[in-house]
């Protein structure tokens, strides 16, 4: 479902973290293609807010590592003509909620240009989006934008969990002559992993999903910096008998249909968990597409586990709000619940 990319080989790898991963596949990129720019607030004198660009605009110039204004439709807006004239734009949102003001250039100009033009026009606009809680950020700070993007046909949209994946997925994306969101988990910037750049292997391109864990039990859908915690709580399940299996979408558009529905045909059990609100969330979507396929398959409803309803909360509250292992364990603990009451009695014995 994607071609592969060069990412990191395992031989002789060294410790690297996800925002050195970003900052490598950008410089690699520049290097290669004198067409990639990179551009957005803060990029180049000061390396952005989380210094994923240190380093670039010392490398390449300020004219192929740019600051911008503050002005979010201006700097997308700017790329759209950046891409109309042969260059590969790579375009920082500062923050995800920030990045909003350019919804309208990404909704009417970027996603529909290559469509409306018949091809003559691709859009190779990558846009970062620095996304998601877990850093006691406030209001405007810690967004989980990924519905509105999901939902817009002409995008591509991929978010990477680890470091390899930040490497290969944002390389891709540079790539690819359609536009591609990278939503880039702002709480795992400085997650570490062995990887050496040097040393480079191929991963999964746009459009694949990943087992993580192998389990036969129940299937945990997720993705970005939902990953790590799954993976948790898969091993706490695994001390109650639970071998539960973890799938990596990394790819939301295209989705990877095929790799999540082999693995809740095996396992019969399924829950989708992602830091977005439940309500009209990612989940509910890939929920129906499951049910969809596998109705005949499955031990129980799937369930989902997702942010609260509500606009984001105080940094001290977020903790509450944001799903952790616990919720997670809840819903594998229900799914056999439901299995019991689906096979048995209707629940008339479970009180």
């Amino acid at each position: 479902m994607g071609t592969a990319v060069r990412t990191p080989a395992a031989a002789d790898r060294q410790t690297a973290a996800v925002a050195q991963a970003l900052r490598q596949a950008m410089r690699d990129a520049m290097a290669e293609d004198p067409r990639v720019h990179v551009l957005g607030e803060d990029v180049g004198t000061l390396g952005g807010v989380f210094r994923v660009t240190d380093g670039l605009a010392e490398e390449f110039g300020a004219d192929r590592c740019s600051d911008t204004p503050l002005a979010e439709a201006g700097i997308l807006g700017t790329a759209v003509g950046m891409a109309m004239y042969g260059l590969r734009p790579v375009v920082e949102m500062q923050f995800d909620a920030f990045a909003y003001p350019a919804f309208e250039q990404l909704v009417s100009h970027v996603s529909r240009m290559r469509n409306r033009t018949r091809g003559a026009l691709p859009m190779p606009i990558t846009v970062r989006v620095p996304y998601g809680g877990g850093i006691g950020g406030v209001e405007h700070h810690s967004d989980s934008s990924e519905a509105y993007y999901m939902a817009t046909p002409g995008l591509h949209v991929v978010t990477p969990a680890t470091v390899a994946d930040s490497y290969g997925l944002l390389r891709a994306a540079i790539a690819s002559d359609d536009p591609v969101v990278v939503l880039e988990p702002k709480r795992l910037y400085w997650s570490k992993a062995a990887w050496d750049p040097a040393a480079p292997e191929e991963v999964p391109g746009i459009g694949s999903a990943v087992v993580r864990r192998r389990g036969a039990s129940a299937t945990l859908i997720t993705y970005g910096p939902s990953v790590p915690l799954c993976l948790e709580a898969a091993e706490a399940a695994a001390e109650e008998g639970w071998e539960v299996e973890v799938v990596d979408l990394r790819s939301l558009v295209p989705f990877d249909e095929e790799t999540v529905v082999e693995s809740v045909r095996r396992t019969g059990r399924a829950v989708v968990v992602h830091e977005s609100p439940g309500f009209a969330g990612p989940g509910g979507e890939i929920a129906a597409r499951v049910t969809e396929r596998c109705f005949h398959y499955l031990e129980a409803p799937v369930l989902r586990v997702a942010g609260f309803d509500i606009p984001y909360p105080p940094p001290m509250l977020e903790a509450h709000h944001l799903p952790g292992v616990d919720r997670i364990l809840d819903a594998v603990a229900r799914l056999q619940w439901e299995s019991d009451w689906v096979a048995g009695d209707g629940g008339r014995t479970h009180g």
